[in-house]
């Protein structure tokens, strides 16, 4: 009697589990199908946020004026256009040989252009700003600028160019030229690097020139390329900022803008 109880208990040991089987497979399967089902959809949100930044790119463009004469610029800005699009554009950034060639936005924070476009649209692509903290209305000792790293190669993905020897070591290349209402601002770069994520290197305030001098050899030291550049009290300068490796780093140049 004692084992035909352990038989029978046995069996049902063996269906208990292989019914707890039967009902993992489902559950599993459920998962996977989730896991695509949300794959797809972040897939689908990144296709449309691309196609709406080119396509807001294309009408931004009309704005653009290019130069017929003999001058140093290739190009003009219409920027009445482009404020008819945006009032909180301040500028236009172009990096050579890079992607870089957008108009330069600026809001009361530093987050609300990392999720909106230039017509002020809902997109993870964001858009090219200023630091809110900038006054561009007066002299600053540091304007920073920040564009997202796109995998589709626009806003600041191709900032990265600036750290291999083919582009550095092209002056063509070293002169950034930033556009606004009162003029068109050169400037020249001094200091390239990539460094873990942080903000000193975005310092807008300084209390007195030996600070800023300081601030100017630390980024300096920073730089993997020796650009024979002097940098002074009295100068004003661009930094250009992007992340990379899942946002572990930043990409940063720095220039000092041409007197």
């Amino acid at each position: 009697m004692k084992k035909g109880k352990r038989f029978k208990n046995e069996k049902i040991d063996k269906k208990s589990s292989e019914g707890k089987r039967k009902i993992k497979i489902p559950v599993f399967r459920i998962i996977s199908i989730l896991i695509l089902i949300i794959c797809f959809i972040y897939i689908f949100m990144w296709v449309n946020d691309n196609k709406h930044s080119e396509e807001v790119m294309q009408i931004i463009e009309e704005a653009i004026i290019p130069e017929t004469n003999n001058s140093e610029e290739e190009f003009s800005i219409d920027f009445n256009k482009l404020k008819g699009i945006n009032t909180d554009v301040v500028g236009w950034i172009k990096v050579n040989n890079t992607n870089i060639n957008y108009p330069v936005v600026q809001t009361s924070d530093n987050s609300y252009y990392l999720t909106h476009s230039f017509d002020k649209v809902y997109n993870a692509a964001g858009w090219p700003f200023m630091d809110y903290n900038v006054d561009m209305n007066s002299k600053n000792r540091n304007k920073t600028i920040y564009g997202h790293n796109r995998k589709d190669g626009s806003m600041f993905s191709s900032l990265k160019n600036i750290l291999e020897p083919d582009w550095y070591n092209n002056k063509d290349n070293l002169r950034i030229e930033f556009l606004t209402e009162e003029g068109n601002e050169y400037y020249q770069v001094f200091s390239i690097y990539r460094i873990e994520k942080e903000t000193y290197y975005t310092n807008n305030y300084f209390e007195n020139d030996e600070n800023f001098l300081d601030f100017i050899n630390e980024i300096k030291s920073r730089s993997i390329n020796n650009f024979n550049i002097e940098v002074n009290a009295n100068d004003e300068i661009l930094t250009l900022s992007t992340c990379a490796d899942n946002s572990q780093y930043r990409v940063v140049l720095h220039a000092k803008k041409e007197q």
